[in-house]
Formats: C-alpha cells, sequence, structure tokens
C-alpha cells in the first residue's frame, strides 16, 4: 500500500504522541541540526557568478500549499498564434551549493526534505530553501528557465532550459487559485492554466498515462480529541502538476538525446498484479470494464468520492518498482549505460525529477545536465564523476522517508484510538493477506490488521479494538463479523468528513 499523506497540525503536538514522534526521530537518527561547517557555507553562500539571460520582465507566479516557503517553481502561460509557450522556472539551488563542500555532503546524506507529523525536516539549511534560493515574490533570483512551446492540442513542439534571473509577481495558494478561477477572477497566467492543464491531461490520456490524485489525510485536534481529515487535491492541482510533468517529461527528452542524464524510471505492472487490482476494484463495487484503458478507467471515476478514494489507493499497488536510472554515454566509452526501458509506465514516457531541487537531491544533478546540454556545453566533470552514486542515495533517502512516514502514522492513528479501547467500530476490507485483513475503521479513519476469517478486499466488517499502544504505533482489533448492508463504513463516513481548514497544509 502507498504512503498517506497526513500531517499533525503543530497546535496537535503534545503529551504520549508527542513523545512518541520524537522518539521516533531518534529512532532513526533524523537530524536536527546541520553540521556547522554545512551552516557556515548557507550563511556566506551566493549565487556563482555565470552568464544569465534577464527574463525579469516575465510575469511568473509560484503556486503552492498555503503558507509554503520553499518555493521551487513559478510558471507563466502564453498564447502564442494557435499553439502555447509555458516557461517554468525552477530555483537555481545549484547555484548556491559548491559541489564536494560541507553542504553538498550533507545534502548527499539526507536526499531529500522529510515531511513528518510534527513539521519538516529540510534537505537544505531554511535560510536558503526558504529564503535566498526560493522563488519568493518581487525578488529577484537566479533560476532554470524551462521554455517548452506547444501546439493547438497542447503538444510539446520544442523545449529548453537556461539559467536566467527572474523575479516572481505573486505568490498563489491552490484554495486561493482555484476560488478565482471558479469565480471567473482569476488574471495572468493562472486565468489560462485551466485551458492548458485540460489540454495536457487529454495528451497523458492519448499517451496511455494516469494520473493518481491520491487523497490527502490530516489529522488535526479540536476539543473532543484527534480525528483524521480527507482532501481531495483540488482541480487547479492538477493542473499546476502537469506543468511539473511536462518539464519532466521534457527533461528526460534532452537527456536521452544528449546520452547523459538520470531518469526516473518505472516498469508497467505485471498480469498478476492488474488482475489482483481488477478482483479488488471489483469487491469495492467500482469494476474495471474488459478493454478501457487502465488511466481512462482512473479518469472515468467520479471525483472526491469514497469509493474512488479507495480504488485510488488499490492502484497505487500498481505503482511500484519505481528507480532512478543514471548513464552516461558521452565522451568515447560509455559510462553508464542507459535502461533497457527508459520510460516511467505512469506517466508512459521518459521523465526526469528537475523540478523539486529545493527538496530533493537528485533535482540538482538533472537541471545542470540539461542546461548544459541546451547550451551546447560540456556537462561539469562534478556531475560526471558523482552521477553514479545519485540512484543509490535517492533509493535511500525513499526507503527512509517511506519507513519514518509509515512509523509516524502508526503512532498518530494509535493516539486517535488509545481512549477507545474495547468501543466496537464499523470498517471497511481494504486488503487480505493470508489469514489477516487489513481494514479502515468507519471514524476516525484509521488503518490496522485483524483476523481475515472469510473477509474479502471491499466488504465491509464490524471490529472491537483491543488495544492501542502509542510509543509503539500497535493497534489490535477482533473481528465480530460482517457489518450490516448498504455500503461500506469507512465510506459512508468519510463522506460526511469535512475538508481540511484552511491554512493546514499538507507535504507537498
Amino acid at each position: 500500500m502507498p504512503a498517506r499523506h497526513t500531517r499533525l497540525a503543530p497546535r496537535s503536538t503534545h503529551g504520549e504522541l508527542a513523545a512518541a514522534l520524537a522518539a521516533l526521530r531518534e529512532e532513526f537518527e533524523v537530524p536536527a541540526e546541520f553540521p556547522a561547517a554545512a551552516r557556515a557555507e548557507a550563511a556566506a553562500s551566493v549565487p556563482e557568478p555565470a552568464p544569465l539571460a534577464d527574463l525579469r520582465e516575465i510575469p511568473f507566479a509560484t503556486l503552492d500549499p498555503l503558507g509554503a516557503k520553499d518555493l521551487d517553481q513559478a510558471f507563466h502561460l502564453e498564447a502564442r498564434g494557435s499553439g502555447w509557450r509555458v516557461r517554468y522556472a525552477i530555483a537555481d539551488l545549484p547555484a548556491f551549493v559548491r559541489p564536494g563542500a560541507a553542504l553538498d555532503a550533507e545534502a548527499r546524506r539526507r536526499g531529500q526534505t522529510l515531511y513528518l507529523p510534527d513539521g519538516s525536516v529540510p534537505l537544505h539549511p531554511r535560510e536558503l530553501s526558504e529564503g535566498r534560493a526560493s522563488l519568493l515574490p518581487g525578488e529577484e533570483r537566479p533560476a532554470f528557465v524551462w521554455t517548452i512551446d506547444l501546439d493547438a492540442a497542447g503538444a510539446e513542439v520544442a523545449a529548453r532550459v537556461e539559467r536566467a534571473r527572474v523575479r516572481s509577481r505573486a505568490r498563489l495558494d491552490y484554495a486561493a487559485a482555484q476560488r478565482a478561477i471558479d469565480a471567473g477572477a482569476a488574471t495572468g497566467p493562472l486565468a489560462l492554466l485551466p485551458e492548458l492543464g485540460a489540454l495536457r491531461i487529454a495528451q497523458e490520456r492519448s499517451r496511455g498515462g494516469a494520473s493518481l490524485n491520491l487523497p490527502e489525510e490530516e489529522i488535526v485536534r479540536d476539543g473532543s480529541g484527534y480525528r483524521i481529515e480527507r482532501r481531495f487535491p483540488l482541480p487547479v492541482e492538477e493542473w499546476n502538476a502537469q506543468l511539473s510533468l511536462l518539464a519532466g517529461m521534457a527533461a528526460g527528452g534532452i537527456m536521452l538525446a544528449g546520452g547523459i542524464g538520470i531518469l526516473r524510471t518505472m516498469p508497467e505492472p505485471d498480469a498478476a498484479a492488474l488482475a489482483e487490482f481488477r478482483a479488488r476494484v471489483s469487491a469495492l463495487g467500482r469494476p474495471w470494464p474488459a478493454g478501457l484503458g487502465y488511466g481512462d478507467y482512473l479518469r472515468g471515476l467520479a471525483p472526491g468520492t469514497p469509493a474512488t478514494a479507495a480504488v485510488l489507493q488499490a492502484a497505487a499497488a500498481l505503482f511500484r518498482g519505481a528507480d532512478y536510472a543514471a548513464f552516461d554515454e558521452t565522451g568515447g566509452e560509455p559510462r553508464l549505460a542507459r535502461p533497457a526501458d527508459p520510460r516511467q509506465a505512469a506517466i508512459a514516457a521518459p521523465y526526469a525529477h528537475v523540478t523539486a531541487p529545493l527538496r530533493r537531491l537528485v533535482d540538482r544533478w538533472g537541471l545542470v545536465v540539461c542546461a548544459a546540454l541546451c547550451a551546447g556545453r560540456e556537462v561539469p566533470e562534478w556531475v560526471r564523476e558523482s552521477l553514479p552514486e545519485v540512484p543509490g542515495l535517492m533509493r535511500a533517502s525513499n526507503q527512509r522517508a517511506g519507513r519514518i512516514s509509515s512509523a509516524a502514522l502508526d503512532r498518530v492513528e494509535a493516539a486517535l484510538v488509545r481512549d477507545r479501547v474495547g468501543e466496537a467500530f464499523d470498517a471497511v476490507v481494504i486488503e487480505v493477506r493470508g489469514d489477516r485483513a487489513r481494514v479502515q475503521l468507519a471514524e476516525p479513519a484509521v488503518t490496522a490488521f485483524c483476523p481475515a476469517d472469510g473477509l474479502a478486499a471491499g466488504t465491509p466488517a464490524r471490529v472491537r479494538v483491543t488495544s492501542a499502544d502509542v510509543p509503539s504505533g500497535a493497534i489490535g482489533l477482533a473481528l465480530l463479523g460482517r457489518s450490516p448492508a448498504g455500503g461500506s463504513a469507512a465510506g459512508r463516513s468519510a463522506a460526511g468528513r469535512a475538508a481540511a481548514p484552511e491554512g493546514e497544509t499538507s507535504s507537498r
């Protein structure tokens, strides 16, 4: 099962749960501070002197969760004749980090920003990631600027990236942007985003790709205690994500043409995984019709419903085997061969991570490679020398982030039912593993295992909480029997939960 997007509102961090989360950081050796040498480098760093294009007149805007300060991307859209021009500015973090020095070494050790229920652990010191390197509005910044021309149908015609000086004009947040679009009050590049986003989604459909817009879950606390609230992504978030995908696919193409780079790959799901998925969604009451493409099936689901959330969780099990593949076939004898299949199966195209350098290590290499190739220059030797190490660094970082996220969620969920041991709950079966069934309670939306005893995925059940240990995150459930007919209990409850309040944002 995939990691669920969950965070704990800061006001909720106290008592036994806060202690358990703090212990978790110690258990996984999550770094609390940056080494003194890395901090000193960050404090003294200035963008490296380089000839930069002057694109400060372009009215870029950022679009992120409310309150975000680590602003990696800014966009500008323009209708040109029958087609489009997309400009996508990415924070030039490489301009601030000297390869081989202390800050670089610490970033390689961390690999990515960690988003934990009790706060984030940044990849770079915040004075960079939320300050001098962030694309904050009104501030002149160095950036890698993608210029991608599209035809009338939204298909790529040409793409390049260059280092430039930019100045963002506006910091937009998802909720306010969606309200402006819905009210017909959006202006500038935001006004064009719905049309272009729809075209790019149509292009995804034609490629056979499929985006998984999993609902985000947030842990909040009020006078009655903790609860999990589910929020489905807004349309503007999906349109915005299409811009990042566009840049990533352009980068993949540039790397393959240039013979050097690092791709994000993922194999097609095998027949057994597809058969299991068909069985699960059929049990959930949303069968996948024969002859309908996988992406078309997902896009045809009713947005924002509990049943769709369950199907998307099941679909995420197909998105396995994602990896990074570095290759270098330049300079005579290839140092690293390109992957036999360079595609990312869910995107249905070659793809590279190049849009989040403030929060993800690998993007620094991808951006520098693409900028050098587009400028007709040699890729820097530090990139070529270190390229073979990057996939391993990212694998280790992703595994660590996944384990920490799963362990943190276990402890939060145990806290949600700690005072309800002995109570009975309606639940729905998510999956069956041998003699155990993984179920989700109706309210709160907690998952745990109980005896299977003939249960199948998608069936309702009645369970009793027998134990809940916050320090370990262990929850014990006893199966009482099948729930009455009338739809899944978890679905009925989720339908009645309110969206997360404005200002309480999840990890990006």
